[in-house]
């Protein structure tokens, strides 16, 4: 397989394209409902498509699509109108599809007679299962063929298929419905002004044994698992109201998005992380799941820590040039009952990230501030250690002092930072920069790490390892500034190359520094300023590559889109240096883009000028529910009321900068600590209720984790050696 390209990104979906998502299973779909296999289309769980076509029609008619509705994440209704055989143009029948997405699908279908005569009708659903991996739907290259057998009888049909040993089975069933080889049918009446209906479902066995996953019909006005769990989530997050509905709705659409992408981790179900994105990414990805979480921390901290559990359990112990398995690594993914020979590196987990190995480090550190026991937190230093020992042995492959990265094999990833696409990593005149590849964000994670990781040192007393790490975190800083800023463009490359030349692309990776204090304080005005410029600021957030650079492509993956995370995390970075209307700006801007797509950020969006197009151009492949699009609108909103914690500080800190258009802002039952408090933002003023004990509001900035290690290194008695 070749590195990640035009020939192996996801095809288009189509037009009217529907997505649900519970978990780690999905469904997509067209308009009307139907599943079609020559589009990308399909049930899948645990990987694997399950349903590859679902066809419904009504006297030999395919159904015209009027309305799709998402009710939640994992539910939507379809309308649709049978078509008339006698060329008049309005129809009596209808047709509504209720779909539930689980461990399978669920699904509810009622024809309306509008008409004062019975309507005969015979009623068809064709069924097919090529039990497809999802990287063969993905970039359409399905090519094995399962030996397959249809066993009908009364109304199910169950598709059983085996292939070199592995055998996969699903159970398709329906009320009332004649099975056959091929398809389940209806033959009913219809009466005057009447409805009928029958419910249906679609669900895998487990290990094709003839036992089916539990995904059961719930009785008539009861809920079902996925509305119990959602239940439960939403009994543990916080609850808001805002002044601005618009912002308010999507705030309330991130919750549940974030609700419906948790999944837990198979070998330990009370862990649940976040999965990545949908459609093709519904799994733990290092990068991904630890930025979501860590921006979700005001939320379910409880999320984050989970996703760090889980990544440390399956840390890299071996050297793997194959899976770029590396003691110490934190993966960049993980697949279930993906073939081998399809999978990144040839295994379920696949180690091709340069960044979610500090990335870890980072989010411990900002784990450890919301309140976990202390021993929760101890258990897991030991892979935070052996994290910084991969960045020391693994990742500063020359020992230059930063950290590069370069494909082990020529099936991995090419670039294997977030703008992980072949072509993402460019000159300002266009020319693609050749790996090992410094990334410029890459440094300041790894700063993080080492001030993290420091602080908790500290914490713990252990004040030798504290100077170490705070040493080599100046030392990253000096260099840093010293080799990757650009002072006749001013603004700092995007990486060093292979030969150490600076790639001078004037990219959106530097504003990611500026959260992590890395810029130098004399650097972060022009900085700013380059950010929020023209090329740039599109109206709708900041583009990943300025308008004008050769490699500029506006409808691009990497070079010239919007992506909402990235802007969250360039505005969280202008609050730390004050720059407080740019950051204002930013957030506005994606408030106002997600109204046009349901309240949901997408993935991506294409990177047209506002003045050019009055909404933003979506990007055809962007996965929609994506998690750290999901997360943005939670840490923009955070960001502006600059509300953190730090428990073992006993500190809670609220300092409110959000624009006037948002309105007042009330929120209720948020965690803190061991308790929930309420939060009223009227203006610049800000009140909190129901502190835990020891817990003291200050209204203000949270001390950043550079200033705490500083004050803790000030603060160590001298050794001899000083003293001398």
């Amino acid at each position: 397989m070749a590195g990640w390209n035009s020939d192996t990104a996801a095809g288009p979906l189509g037009a009217g394209t529907v997505t649900l998502v519970a978990g780690s299973s999905f469904c997509i779909s067209s308009a009307d409902g139907d599943i079609r296999p020559e589009l990308p289309h399909g049930v899948f769980h645990l990987d694997t498509r399950i349903l590859s076509r679902w066809h419904l029609t009504i006297n030999g008619q395919s159904l015209e699509p009027l309305a799709a509705e998402t009710k939640e994440p994992y539910r939507a209704l379809f309308a649709c109108r049978v078509p008339r055989s006698d060329g008049y143009a309005d129809s009596p029948l209808l047709v509504e599809r209720l779909r539930e997405v689980g461990a399978g699908i669920l699904e509810e279908i009622t024809v309306r007679n509008y008409s004062l005569q019975p309507a005969h009708c015979t009623i068809t659903l064709v069924v097919e299962s090529d039990f497809a991996d999802l990287f063969e739907v993905k970039e359409a290259r399905v090519t094995r063929r399962w030996n397959e057998t249809r066993l009908p009888k009364g109304n199910t049909l169950e598709i059983r298929a085996e292939w070199q040993g592995v055998r996969k089975s699903v159970v398709v069933s329906a009320e009332g419905a004649t099975a056959s080889a091929e398809a389940l049918s209806f033959n009913v009446t219809v009466p005057p002004s009447g409805h009928w209906s029958s419910r249906a479902s679609v669900v895998p066995t487990l290990d094709g044994a003839g036992t089916v996953a539990p995904f059961a019909h719930p009785v008539q006005g009861e809920m079902s698992p996925s509305d119990r769990r959602r239940q439960e989530w939403v009994a543990k997050i916080p609850v808001l109201q805002m002044g601005n509905r618009s912002i308010e709705s999507t705030l309330r659409r991130s919750y549940e998005d974030l609700g419906a992408l948790r999944i837990q981790d198979p070998d330990h179900p009370e862990r649940v992380v976040v999965a990545a994105g949908a459609p093709w990414f519904m799994t733990l990805f290092g990068r991904d799941s630890l930025w979501a979480s860590e921006m979700a921390l005001p939320v379910d901290p409880s999320l984050a820590l989970g996703t760090l559990r889980t990544l440390a359990d399956l840390q890299g112990t071996a050297v793997d040039p194959m899976s770029e398995e590396e003691p110490g690594k934190i993966l960049h993914e993980v697949r279930l009952g993906v073939s081998s020979g399809l999978a990144l590196g040839g295994k379920s987990a696949y180690y091709g990230s340069v960044d979610a190995t500090p990335l870890f480090v980072v989010v411990l550190g900002s784990v450890s501030r919301w309140g976990f026991a202390k021993d929760t937190i101890s258990a897991l230093l030991p892979n935070a250690d052996r994290a910084l020992e991969w960045i020391r042995d693994y990742g500063d492959r020359d020992g230059d002092g930063f950290v590069e990265y370069g494909r082990l094999n020529e099936h991995g990833l090419i670039n294997q930072g977030w703008k992980d696409s072949w072509d993402g990593i460019n000159f300002a005149d266009g020319t693609i920069a050749e790996p090992p590849l410094a990334l410029c964000e890459v440094q300041a994670y790894v700063h993080g790490a080492y001030m993290a990781r420091a602080w908790m040192a500290y914490d713990d007393g252990d004040l030798d390892l504290a100077a170490e790490l705070r040493n080599r975190a100046d030392v990253l800083k000096k260099r840093f500034n010293e080799e990757f800023w650009l002072p006749k463009k001013g603004y700092y490359a995007v990486a060093l190359d292979r030969d150490k030349r600076p790639v001078d692309a004037c990219a959106s990776n530097m504003g990611h520094r500026l959260w992590f204090g890395l810029v130098d304080e004399d650097k972060a005005p022009f900085v700013a300023e380059r950010l929020m410029s023209a090329e740039m600021f599109s109206g709708w957030g900041i583009r990943t590559l300025a308008r004008g650079m050769g490699a500029y492509n506006p409808a691009s993956y990497h070079n010239g889109s919007v992506w909402p995370h990235d802007n969250a995390l360039i505005a969280a970075g202008l609050l730390r240096y004050g720059f407080v209307e740019e950051a204002q700006r930013i957030a506005t801007a994606l408030l106002e883009a997600a109204e046009y797509s349901g309240g949901r950020l997408p993935e991506l969006f294409c990177g047209f000028a506002r003045e050019q197009f009055a909404q933003p151009v979506p990007y055809p492949t962007a996965c929609s529910p994506q998690a750290w699009a999901a997360t943005t609108p939670i840490q923009l909103i955070t960001g502006l009321m600059r509300y953190d914690a730090h428990i073992s500080l006993g500190g809670l800190w609220l300092d409110p900068v959000l624009p006037e258009s948002y309105g007042e802002l009330h929120i209720s039952n948020a965690p803190m600590g061991d308790g929930r408090i309420s939060i009223d933002i009227i203006g610049s003023t800000s009140n909190v209720h129901g502190l835990p004990e020891g817990i003291t509001l200050h209204h203000g900035q949270r001390p950043w984790i550079t200033e705490l290690v500083e004050k803790a290194h000030l603060r160590r008695p001298e050794s001899p050696s000083t003293q001398r």
